[in-house]
């Protein structure tokens, strides 16, 4: 089968690789649809991922397809299925899988990290990590399955009240979902922060009550002219220091503050301590998707979220390269490899 491989840093392999074998409680998926991540840019540039990464390997850990095989034992899955993958698999007997926090699992691997993943025309995968779609559901909407259930743990952690204000910082592909599942909470204002200007336009067609560019204007003051005294939540969505920095400055007393984005492993910021104190502020990580992505799959099911205008840009698999590199750019939202 014909496979991008990743060589190591800055070095991706198009390639023949042999037939997969399926054992016994394995699928074989014909790979259709597969998103671009902030992780696979990171693994790419020779950074972490959310497990270590040990080339070569096939990345792609956003990705939907449809069963060719299965195998003698699988019961749940048919020849013909149309599937989305949870890439993240557990060892089940660490301290955090026996104490309700397996995505915190000392043991973790994941598909499209350390093991072969959907940049290759197929995949094996053991049959737990598949969720049926919805037999008239689009493989690319599909393909989003993986990110918004990551999505929905930060929802989760967030806490969002029907009537709360929320900030989402970053109109990416995250912070575009994040935009719809703060609504389907029950936000009753949910602001963006963004510069880039369809970004901003995307997000007030889905849900969004105000855009703001924070070239142009002081994000802090913008939503305090509206809502005078910041917001109850704050999703941080664009990896960077201004953007953090945005997040304190927006955030209201008592406030919750997600720090989702995937920052480089090196990044800082420096906090007041009296504001956190002073305003007791919530702030915490989100990290990847512990049981939400069968939530996710059925959100996509029943289409209560809007996919299609957030993925601008495809690829074959001979230009996996390009499109890691694509994803990265600022007239890009989500970018989709089609194997």
């Amino acid at each position: 089968m014909k496979a991008a491989v990743f060589m190591g840093r800055g070095v991706i392999e198009t390639t023949t690789l042999d037939d997969l074998e399926v054992q016994d409680h394995e699928i074989k998926v014909r790979n259709m649809a597969v998103g671009v991540c902030g992780t696979d840019i990171h693994i790419f540039h020779g950074e972490k991922g959310s497990a270590d990464v040990k080339p070569p390997v096939v990345l792609g850990h956003e990705y939907a397809g449809e069963v060719v095989a299965v195998g003698r034992a699988v019961t749940g899955f048919q020849v013909g299925d149309r599937v989305a993958v949870d890439p993240n698999i557990y060892c089940g007997t660490c301290y955090y899988c026996r104490n309700g926090r397996k995505h915190l699992c000392e043991n973790l691997t994941a598909i499209g990290v350390n093991r072969n993943g959907g940049f290759a025309e197929y995949s094996v995968i053991p049959e737990q990590q598949a969720f049926r779609l919805g037999d008239t559901v689009d493989f690319e909407a599909g393909a989003m399955a993986e990110p918004l259930a990551c999505c929905l743990h930060g929802i989760d952690l967030a806490q969002i009240r029907p009537g709360d204000t929320v900030c989402v910082i970053g109109g990416g592909a995250i912070g575009q979902l994040m935009v719809q599942l703060a609504k389907l909470a029950g936000a009753s204002r949910v602001f963006l922060s963004e510069p880039v200007a369809q970004r901003r336009q995307i997000a007030l067609e889905n849900g969004a009550d105000y855009a703001v560019d924070p070239f142009q204007e002081d994000v802090a003051q913008a939503v305090r002219k509206i809502n005078g005294r910041g917001v109850d939540v704050v999703i941080e969505c664009a990896g960077n220091q201004k953007a953090t920095a945005q997040a304190f400055a927006v955030a209201g007393k008592g406030a919750a503050i997600v720090l989702f984005s995937v920052p480089k492993p090196d990044a800082e910021f420096p906090v007041k301590l009296f504001d956190v104190f002073r305003k007791e502020l919530r702030i915490m990580g989100s990290f990847i998707n512990p049981d939400t992505h069968q939530r996710a799959v059925n959100l996509i099911n029943a289409g209560k979220v809007n996919i299609s205008p957030l993925i601008t840009h495809r690829y074959g698999l001979d230009q996996v390269e390009e499109a890691i590199r694509k994803q990265s750019d600022p007239d890009s939202i989500k970018v989709l490899v089609k194997p």
